[in-house]
């Protein structure tokens, strides 16, 4: 008697479900990741076994690059209005509504107070030039780096102060930093450095 050969049917397997929960993920992970904020000069961090994380929000973020120029950036485009204006009133500059702006939507920045306006009226890719890329004044005569520093904790108490410097900063830069810092008693700040593993011991 011959075998009954039974039909086979293709399996179909329906993945609507799994695309939702796909799409999910990945707009979670969009409204909750933090995108890396672009840098006015390239540093080279000291690497350390120190894994002490910064938090996300309420940061002054220095940075120094390998020849001494100093930048500074804050967080809160309101905050950077405030403080630019407060800087604008100690140095005799007044900006227009245009200006404070263009300064809020700027991460980080590194000119004199006195050619901040000239900078504000450049193209994004024109800040990005390296001629552009001053440095803030921070000697003993003209030390507005001072000056941003004691601005933006008025404008907000809870910032905490990040240094980034390049692992070629010589010392006598970190030093006069630190100096400044704690002539305006600051004396509690994060040093930025990449992760290395720690030594083995046996």
């Amino acid at each position: 008697m011959p075998k009954v050969k039974i039909k086979r049917k293709s399996t179909a397997i329906d993945m609507t479900a799994m695309c939702d929960v796909a799409f999910l993920l990945l707009t979670f992970f969009m409204l909750t990741s933090n995108f890396t904020q672009k840098e006015p000069v390239k540093v080279s961090t000291p690497a350390s076994i120190s894994e002490i994380k910064l938090p996300d929000r309420n940061v002054i973020s220095i940075l120094v690059d390998a020849k001494g120029k100093v930048f500074l950036g804050a967080d809160g485009q309101d905050n950077r209005v405030q403080m630019l204006t407060k800087m604008g009133a100690a140095y005799n500059v007044t900006f227009t509504a245009a200006e404070l702006k263009e300064f809020s939507l700027i991460n980080k920045f590194g000119v004199p107070i006195t050619m901040m306006k000239t900078y504000l009226a450049l193209k994004t890719e024109e800040r990005d030039l390296p001629q552009n890329a001053l440095g803030i004044p921070c000697d003993s005569l003209d030390n507005q780096f001072k000056s941003w520093v004691s601005v933006a904790k008025t404008v907000n108490a809870e910032y905490r102060i990040a240094i980034k410097a390049d692992q070629a900063t010589t010392y006598p830069v970190i030093k006069k930093l630190m100096g400044t810092l704690q002539d305006i008693n600051e004396n509690r700040y994060n040093l930025l450095t990449s992760l290395k593993n720690a030594p083995d011991y046996e």
